[in-house]
Order: C-alpha cells, then structure tokens, then sequence
C-alpha cells in the first residue's frame, strides 16, 4: 500500500506570531502580483518557526466590506494553497531555513476557486524559481 500525502493544513502551518509577520512585511523580503493576488514571501531561521512552509491570508476590508465575503475568498485561497503545498517540498530540502508566505487579495470582486486555484499555483511556482535564500 502507497503512503499517502498529507494534504491537510495543520496549525503550525498557518502564520500567526506577531514577530514572524513583522519580519515577513518588513524590509528584506520579495514580493510580486499575480493579480487579484500579491504574494509577500521571506525566509526565516529554523528557530523561529515551527513548519517548513508557514503562511497567511489577507483581504483587506476596504475591498469587501462584509465580513462573509472576506472569509469566502480567505478560504478559496486556503484551500488553494492546501492543494498546491507540495510544490514547495524541492525547496525544503535546500535549505535549513524556513519559508513564511502571506497572500494579499487585490482585487474588490470575487473570483471562481478554478481560477484562484491557478493563481495560487503560479504563485508557487514563481517562488521555486526564485527562492532568494542565501543558502539556496
């Protein structure tokens, strides 16, 4: 019998330390849109965090004012990047450091999960090609 690839998001895997996401909007790290989506991506000490790949979700509020609205392309992003994750696993060999990744909505209309999923997934891709990590 295969061993089965764990597909599911566990909670070290979602980004939630004040300092991690400090760090990942501050200086030094690399970001670029594929639009309606930015991606903001950093590498950080093994130390600080807890999964190989931490990320997190962010639609602003000036772009949905209702709340479901903000939750329904939250998890459309979600459950993107829980099926795309294993792209990043040829990076996690490279490296012992790890990779912290926040995806920013830009656009203020809704889109289909096909489309979000490709996105999310190019997204990935493009930060494979360009780790920008020292040790890489």
């Amino acid at each position: 019998m295969e061993a089965q690839q764990n597909n599911g998001l566990s909670k070290a895997e979602r980004l939630c330390s004040e300092k991690l996401i400090n760090a990942l909007f501050s200086s030094g790290s690399r970001s670029f849109p594929i639009y309606p989506l930015r991606v903001v991506y950093t590498w950080v000490d093994a130390e600080k965090a807890s999964a190989q790949f931490s990320f997190m979700v962010s639609v602003p509020k000036k772009k949905f004012k209702h709340a479901v609205d903000r939750n329904r392309v939250k998890r459309q992003v979600r459950e993107s990047y829980r099926e795309h994750k294993h792209l990043l696993q040829t990076l996690s060999s490279q490296t012992n450091r790890k990779l912290i990744i926040a995806f920013v909505w830009l656009d203020a209309h809704h889109r289909e999960s096909k489309t979000v999923s490709q996105i999310v997934r190019k997204l990935l891709l493009h930060i494979i090609e360009h780790p920008c990590c020292e040790s890489c």
